[in-house]
């Protein structure tokens, strides 16, 4: 991995989190979660008319992609419901790169250094240790369900989508196909199951939204490009870095509590995003 693919994986982190946070900020999670699937249609038709296109091979990548999307995203926004974001971010996060290795190792193509491997299981060590504290801290349990799911489906939607972007031929045109795809399985899934009341009514929320959904396709088109030119399971740990960020916003922003045990967790992240670049 070059320090300029480093970089820009660090950069998509952050806006990962950002618009983690901009949804659990909001009043209706879900209704935020909608917002953000509505707008993901006009940037994902807006990137198409001017990116090349892809290759048909990729369109059952792109549809696959779309499901484990809405998996993700509909486990999340429950689990908002029911936790603190410098919680819920961790868990949800957490498991997903070790899913993603141990998985990768036997189905993708990828070769990976059994010492990438450990930086690999030093950010799982710290992401882990960072979500023990619902164990501990009296916090709502019935989020841990939520939160698993969205993990398992992000591992999910990694490796599809990391593939999917190698079979297109054209990794920025295929994130923009999947945003639309996206979208549109998420907002219809919501409306058949909640009516059309899910749909916000405020600008204020609608604001909150489009910018979410700006700093979502940021994030994920960085870390979809980088998967081309770096091995799958390398950038899916690096990228979850985010977890640093969500725990910085949730504590300097939402004035959530941050713990000793928070800061080692921090530490520890940092130590495996060093390992990284050995």
């Amino acid at each position: 991995m070059t320090l300029g693919v480093f970089l820009a994986v660090l950069g998509a982190a952050f806006l990962h989190a950002l618009w983690n946070a901009l949804i659990k900020l909001g009043t209706s999670k879900v209704g935020g979660m909608v917002i953000l699937s509505i707008v993901e249609v006009p940037i994902g038709l807006a990137v198409i008319s001017f990116a090349p296109p892809i290759d048909p091979a990729a369109i059952p990548w792109v549809l696959a992609a779309g499901c484990t999307h809405f998996c993700y995203k509909f486990f999340l926004t429950y689990a908002y419901d029911r936790g603190d974001l410098s919680r819920v971010y961790p868990i949800a996060r957490g498991a997903a790169p070790m899913v993603v290795a141990l998985v990768g190792a036997f189905i993708l193509a990828d070769v990976v250094a059994p010492f990438e491997y450990l930086a690999i299981a030093v950010l799982g060590a710290g992401i882990l240790l960072m979500a023990k504290g619902v164990f501990t801290s009296g916090e709502d349990r019935k989020m841990l369900p939520f939160a698993l799911g969205s993990a398992v489906a992000t591992a999910t939607y990694t490796m599809i989508d990391g593939m999917g972007a190698r079979v297109s031929g054209a990794p920025v045109a295929y994130v923009a196909w999947v945003f639309v795809a996206d979208g549109c399985f998420f907002t219809l899934g919501m409306l058949a199951l909640r009516g059309w009341d899910v749909i916000p009514r405020n600008w204020h929320a609608w604001r909150m939204g489009s910018f979410a959904s700006a700093a979502s396709y940021g994030a994920y088109a960085v870390s979809i490009w980088a998967m081309t030119v770096a091995p799958i399971a390398v950038v899916a740990a690096l990228r979850e870095t985010s977890i640093l960020f969500a725990v910085l916003i949730g504590w300097l922003a939402f004035g959530e509590r941050m713990t000793g045990e928070k800061a080692l967790a921090a530490g520890v992240i940092v130590a495996g995003v060093i390992l990284t670049r050995l």
